[in-house]
């Protein structure tokens, strides 16, 4: 599995419940139009060691062809893409909705939300 041929790509903290709820939230406006891939997933895993970075598990990353995008930067391009025409469809692969950590507790969700303001990141291929 080629990771051009499913761009564009979010690819979320799949252990945590906050991140399970925006992930919804982006698969809905999405229609279809972006694959979606948890963190930690054999795709996930593939994406952090061939192109993100060390990094990669502190925030969202939303991937086109051309460049990575983390948390506060990736929202712009996330929205973008929802209004594009690309009519191709993607399907959602490794969502797992499992929340192993103690994810919802007030001072994760505080953590977790704080998290998306303050991580930013470009990373261009």
């Amino acid at each position: 599995m080629e990771i051009e041929d499913h761009t564009p790509i979010v690819v979320f903290d799949n252990q945590c419940y906050l991140c399970m709820k925006f992930v919804k939230i982006v698969k809905f406006f999405a229609r279809g139009k972006i694959t979606i891939i948890g963190h930690y997933s054999e795709f996930g895993k593939k994406i952090r060691d061939e192109i993100l970075d060390e990094s990669a598990l502190d925030m969202f990353w939303f991937i086109d062809k051309k460049r990575a995008y983390g948390g506060r930067a990736a929202l712009l391009p996330l929205l973008k893409s929802f209004f594009s025409k690309k009519t191709k469809k993607f399907t959602s692969i490794d969502i797992d909705d499992s929340c192993e950590q103690d994810c919802k507790t007030a001072k994760a969700v505080f953590v977790r939300s704080a998290s998306l303001l303050t991580n930013s990141k470009k990373i261009n291929f």
